[in-house]
């Protein structure tokens, strides 16, 4: 079965999404069976190679808040990362463009090591608070996980993988996918946003029992 998810490493809920999937998946009989797939999106794909100034007062402006409104909506998702066992550090983020980051995990599926290398880069976002547009940062991460110095250096000194980046986000434009996480099974169900283990293990033996159906009807 084919779990694809769309995602982005700006987005907070992404990781704790990543986290409640991670729980879910733990449970489901048929884990081994499972071929996970991390599609590239960008909540922003115009943003520059850093966005100066504190996340709070990012947010603020973006979505028309008060800098209470946005430093409580920062304290929820830090609280909910928590629950989820995940300690975030939104006061240190350093928010910026996404896509040569979008790169390399591309580049970690040819090694097979991009959960590895999602995982690394969510953690140097919303813990450690990294610059994603940093090639350095990006060198580190990538090394740390496996994968060749030269080769991501080389990637990123170059447009590999720019089209499959672009590919993924416009396959979710045709899907209809407006935000992230996504979660994608068989490309025939899907569940949006940062669901509570429960629900994503519900759509795990959805698709599972979907497929067997499939599989006695031909």
């Amino acid at each position: 079965m084919n779990v694809e998810i769309w995602s982005d490493i700006a987005c907070p809920w992404c990781y704790i999404g990543k986290r409640h999937f991670e729980a879910a998946l733990a449970e489901f009989e048929h884990a081994d069976d499972v071929n996970i797939t991390w599609r590239s999106y960008e909540l922003d794909p115009l943003a520059p190679p850093e966005v100066p100034g504190a996340s709070a007062e990012i947010i603020a402006k973006k979505y028309g808040m008060s800098a209470e409104q946005a430093h409580a909506a920062e304290a929820r998702v830090t609280q909910t990362a928590a629950n989820a066992g995940l300690e975030y550090h939104l006061d240190r983020s350093r928010m910026g463009s996404t896509f040569d980051a979008h790169r390399i995990v591309h580049l970690a599926k040819q090694h097979g090591l991009q959960d590895a290398m999602k995982e690394r880069m969510f953690q140097a976002r919303f813990i450690d608070g990294e610059l994603m547009s940093d090639p350095e940062t990006l060198v580190a991460a990538a090394v740390e996980v496996g994968l060749p110095e030269d080769e991501v250096r080389a990637t990123l000194s170059s447009d590999r993988f720019a089209d499959e980046v672009r590919a993924d986000e416009d396959t979710a434009r045709e899907f209809g996918i407006t935000g992230v996480p996504m979660f994608v099974i068989d490309r025939k169900f899907g569940a949006s946003g940062a669901q509570p283990s429960e629900q994503l293990l519900g759509l795990l033996r959805h698709g599972w029992e979907n497929r067997a159906a499939d599989a006695v009807a031909n």
